[in-house]
């Protein structure tokens, strides 16, 4: 190929960009236990399915198959077993078959994978458009975390990396932080693994978890309120999207004291020193990330000490989250291209230019924000139960008594017109059971759903009551009945 038609074939800009996926000829799957994270982006890309395990849109999503036949399986442990249950599927390998053209049979994202999915997916011929199970498996460690951090220069929570043997083990290793302590294992998600302590009968509680682990990361307890930010590492730089407000650990929403359970995102939700600051250590990171061989898209964690204004990282999570469907169909993203684009862009095989410093500046202006949240809905109490009844997948309407009806169908939130109504996504369906830590659904809406002092407002609250008085169950006094042990989202 000649110097000529090489940068004849160069894409430059997000409007070359835009066109090239708008007439994309490569198949490109998500393939994960439902479509939440990777919503509406079959709008942005032609040729681009989802392949799920829950089918949450009853037949009606033009884009999403899910196999009509259960085959023999084990019981589900992780999103991992879902998605290799998935690729070896007769009929989901039919239906990577039937599209399959002169481009392959193309290319796949998973919000988890393991080494195992990894062979499945290429003796389908699928590409994973991620690094590497290994990789990423490194980087989502806690633990590692902070080391990539120290090296990019981002400032931590107060921390110490180390074994815990027992009780008066953790207060010798944590005695320069103090007696009040957080502590995490090196894996877990949405909380479930985050513990909370500050005396011997706390610790007891945990302390199984915490002893089996060659390393757990243990932390100073600030007074400090939850933020979000996602970004994607590219050959030209690291684009960064806005922060957004995060829900944790209400009650109302999630079993686990520090437990993800939403997101909000709207102009000024922090002053324009945090949102610096923030943009500054994201940039850091996804450059370091860079430099130990990953690429793609990314998110992280920060936490806002509210008694002296200083931002801390709190974790990475090395993949799309279940912040990305907030962060991919606010105003900036539309305006210019999703997040998860310029992510995909890197395993294409094209070349292209963009400045990635004029893009995070557009895209760091506030009046490039509009105002969303979206709501997590876990069961949260001890019960197991069987499900008799759930809402639909669409949009739903609520009257002024509080009462809540389905309106009309969608496929995500772009059809809410007011804050009188929201996208529910059920994921939770008739004939499934309900577990303590289950997701039932997501919720999203215009608008906030927290106070300025991070509180749930009364909206939100007459939202939750109403989605779960669209759910009707029955208690399974046999609670051996087998449940996922981690979130389906995040």
């Amino acid at each position: 190929m000649s110097d000529k038609t090489t940068k004849k074939n160069i894409l430059k800009g997000i409007p070359d960009i835009r066109r090239y996926f708008y007439k994309n000829e490569t198949p490109i799957y998500f393939i994960s236990a439902t479509n939440f994270n990777m919503l509406g982006a079959d709008e942005w890309i032609k040729g681009f399915k989802f392949i799920c395990h829950i089918e949450c849109f009853d037949g009606l999503h033009p884009n999403v198959f899910s196999p009509k036949t259960e085959i023999p399986h084990d019981d589900f442990e992780s999103i991992e077993d879902i998605n290799n249950y998935l690729l070896q599927h007769p009929e989901v390998q039919d239906y990577l078959k039937t599209r399959s053209n002169d481009k392959g049979t193309g290319k796949a994202m998973f919000l988890m994978f393991d080494e195992k999915t990894e062979k499945l997916a290429k003796k389908q011929g699928l590409e994973i458009m991620f690094p590497s199970a290994k990789m990423r498996n490194f980087m989502d460690n806690k633990v590692n975390t902070n080391r990539i951090a120290e090296k990019a220069g981002v400032l931590c929570v107060p921390y110490v990396l180390s074994k815990v043997k027992n009780y008066a083990d953790l207060q010798k290793i944590a005695k320069p932080l103090g007696t009040d302590l957080v502590i995490q294992t090196p894996y877990g998600d949405s909380g479930h693994t985050t513990f909370f302590i500050s005396n011997e009968e706390e610790y007891k509680k945990h302390e199984e978890e915490i002893i089996k682990e060659k390393e757990v990361k243990i932390m100073k307890r600030i007074n400090c309120k939850g933020s979000a930010i996602e970004a994607c590492v590219t050959r030209h730089g690291t684009v960064v999207a806005p922060l957004m407000t995060e829900l944790v650990g209400f009650k109302e929403l999630t079993p686990y004291k520090g437990g993800w359970c939403g997101n909000e995102i709207y102009p000024n939700a922090f002053t324009p020193t945090l949102r610096r600051k923030a943009r500054k250590y994201t940039q850091l990171f996804g450059d370091q990330l860079r430099k130990e061989g990953y690429k793609g898209y990314f998110e992280l964690d920060f936490l806002i000490d509210q008694d002296n204004g200083q931002i801390y990282l709190g974790e990475l999570n090395p993949r799309v989250t279940g912040a990305s469907s907030i962060t991919n169909h606010a105003v900036f993203a539309l305006a210019d291209a999703p997040l998860f684009i310029f992510h995909i862009l890197e395993w294409m095989d094209v070349e292209y230019t963009l400045n990635v410093n004029a893009l995070n500046a557009r895209w760091a202006r506030q009046e490039n924000l509009d105002d969303w949240s979206q709501l997590i809905i876990k069961h949260t109490d001890k019960t197991v139960e069987y499900v008799n009844s759930a809402p639909r997948s669409g949009i739903w309407k609520m009257f002024d008594n509080g009462h809540i009806q389905f309106d009309r169908m969608d496929t995500h939130r772009r059809a809410v017109e007011s804050e009188k109504e929201a996208f529910f996504l059920r994921i939770t369906k008739e004939g499934d059971y309900l577990y303590e830590g289950a997701d039932m659904g997501i919720l999203v809406t215009r608008g906030r759903m927290m106070t300025d002092d991070f509180q749930l407002t009364d909206r939100a609250k007459r939202w939750i009551d109403a989605i779960h008085a669209k759910y009707s169950s029955d208690l399974v006094e046999d609670k051996r009945m087998p449940v996922l042990t981690g979130s389906l989202t995040k």
